[in-house]
């Protein structure tokens, strides 16, 4: 299982632009950005994705995406940016005051496969647990960032789902991975 090599760096590029011209743009004007053309080099093709909003020292500030997709990769990011920033639960929608101190990070995703609970390496996959109608993501980022060995990621999935820690475990309880790849922003000063 690997990430898209489909999307080059210049395309990462492109994609973290547009998520930053989207969110400043749904912030200013309460609309959402259109685009009159596709831009040049954008990648088209339909892939999962996440964005993610950081602040200048790191902290996150927002998080969205959508395992799948049925529209054009650059659309899709363009979205999950305005959703970043104004939907995400666990935080209070962004204000104009704080789009220069955000630092932006695009995950393009790869196809999700079932893996066993010994094969999860932290770091390289994310994974989505789920369970009855519970279900909980966390990017391979988010294990390194975090310094989790595999059990701990697991659980901190589990976590995430609303489920308990050992979940993981239990008969029933579903494990599919995906690899990302991985654009972001310096942080600004």
């Amino acid at each position: 299982m690997a990430a898209s090599q489909s999307i080059t760096a210049a395309q990462g590029e492109l994609l973290l632009r547009l998520a930053r011209t989207s969110l400043e743009h749904a912030v200013r004007t309460g609309e959402p950005l259109r685009l009159e053309t596709t831009p040049a080099d954008a990648p088209t093709g339909h892939f999962g994705a996440f964005v993610s909003l950081h602040t200048k020292d790191g902290n996150l500030r927002g998080c969205i995406g959508h395992m799948v997709s049925d529209q054009p990769l650059f659309e899709l990011v363009l979205e999950l940016a305005v959703a970043a920033g104004f939907h995400d639960p666990r935080f209070v929608p962004v204000q104009p005051h704080e789009l220069p101190g955000l630092v932006y990070e695009v995950s393009v995703l790869s196809p999700m496969q079932p893996i066993r609970p010994q094969d999860v390496q932290p770091g390289v996959h994310g994974l989505l647990v789920k369970r009855g109608r519970r279900q909980g993501v966390l990017l391979p980022q988010v294990a390194t960032e975090a310094g989790w060995d595999r059990e701990t990621f697991l659980s901190h999935t589990c976590l995430k789902a609303g489920l308990p820690e050992d979940a993981w475990r239990e008969p029933g309880t579903e494990l599919l991975a995906f690899t990302a790849q991985v654009f972001g922003e310096a942080p600004r000063h």
